[in-house]
């Protein structure tokens, strides 16, 4: 590594995959656990390579130096390679600068994350400059951006094939340009992961995505996909509805009560919006929690179950997006293309309420949702 490259990172700040050190200690083992943690870390976290640069101050970035006798290169491979699995790519410098010697360790991206630490299993994200665990969302993230790992293709073990809405089906497989009959549908249907063949047991039975996309009647098996809307004005007969079926039925329901709740100045469009996300972008692997839209006089809020995934890039519309299995095939079935328009929705929906007041997202890691909270009705009636 050259001196314009040291420069460079110098003068950028801790980051993801930037991290200062003044030292580091490999002869005790609680410092090789630190040093293990902090690589698969960096590792495991998005934006190409990363690096560990030591002899700096993480603070103030003074060059503080190393010893000739600190480490070599080949004590800080063999404990990389010893207690993360599987093996983090990495190389180590010794610089000279200011006067000074520096290492540097470069951490590369490569298609194999997430690393794992051996010692306890844990797998390990930075959070700005500091070193955490992944929730449940980001390694489910990780295995799906590079193991090609679908939630959506998961196995619903009690269902059966007959809850599927065929002519769905066939209209999905007809608009990906595949035909079908009674002989090769089901071949198909395998294949594109809306039915799985139990082999122990010589049985067809559905996935998670193809109950949620292709039955009006996933209920049964998946007892939490529902929206659950609070009318608290009482404009209508019901205060409390429940809306199920397929995620197009359910929005196409949605839609339909909200014409009948909202007065007709109300920015409806940019709630339906944060529901069409909901229903997109929600973590279907929580089973214990249901859709919420809660309307009232002074708010309106739409409470999706999960956390944005890199929720931290909320403001660039960096974040990494739920199961694209189901937008693949929303996209193929909506004849009214809602889902064509993508990119800035968060944009949009503070846009539609300019005059009126603010839009507020709240990505709360306490509950493990998200929520869209909209300016209430009382200034519309």
């Amino acid at each position: 590594m050259d001196i314009k490259k040291i420069k460079i990172l110098l003068n950028k700040d801790e980051g993801t995959k930037l991290d200062f050190k003044q030292k580091i200690d490999i002869l005790t083992e609680s410092g090789k656990k630190e040093l293990a943690k902090d690589v698969s870390a960096i590792a495991n976290s998005r934006g190409g390579r990363g690096y560990i640069i030591i002899g700096v101050e993480d603070k103030t970035k003074k060059i503080i130096g190393i010893s000739d006798f600190n480490f070599k290169e080949e004590q800080i491979q063999q404990i990389i390679s010893s207690r993360c699995e599987p093996p983090i790519p990495i190389s180590i410098d010794f610089v000279t600068y200011q006067s000074k010697k520096v290492a540097i360790i470069t951490i590369y991206d490569s298609g194999q994350k997430p690393y794992q630490l051996k010692e306890n299993g844990a797998f390990c994200i930075r959070r700005g400059s500091t070193t955490d665990t992944m929730r449940k969302e980001e390694l489910i993230s990780c295995l799906q951006e590079n193991l090609s790992l679908n939630i959506e293709t998961m196995p619903i073990m009690n269902s059966d094939i007959n809850s599927l809405d065929l002519n769905m089906v066939n209209r999905y497989l007809l608009n990906k340009s595949i035909m079908v009959n009674d002989q090769n549908r089901l071949e198909f249907m395998d294949n594109a992961g809306i039915t799985f063949i139990e082999r122990d047991y010589n049985k067809r039975v559905v996935t998670l995505g193809g109950l949620l996309v292709f039955s009006q009647v996933n209920s049964i098996y998946l007892p939490y996909n529902m929206i659950k809307i609070i009318n608290k004005i009482k404009n209508t007969s019901d205060e409390v509805v429940i809306v199920q079926g397929n995620l197009l039925n359910m929005l196409d329901k949605v839609e339909e009560l909200f014409k009948k709740i909202f007065p007709k100045n109300y920015p409806i469009d940019a709630v339906y919006e944060a529901v069409k996300n909901a229903i997109l972008y929600r973590d279907y692997t929580i089973f214990y929690k249901e859709i919420e839209i809660i309307i009232s006089y002074n708010s309106v809020s739409v409470i999706s179950p999960g956390n944005l995934l890199y929720s931290n890039e909320i403001n660039t519309h960096s974040y990494l997006k739920r199961n694209m299995w189901i937008y693949d095939k929303l996209i193929a079935l909506d004849d009214r293309k809602r889902f064509i328009k993508s990119g800035r929705g968060f944009a949009r929906m503070k846009k539609a309420f300019n005059k009126y007041g603010k839009v507020i997202f709240v990505d709360s890691k306490h509950d493990n949702t998200f929520k869209a909270i909209f300016p209430g009705i009382k200034n519309f009636v």
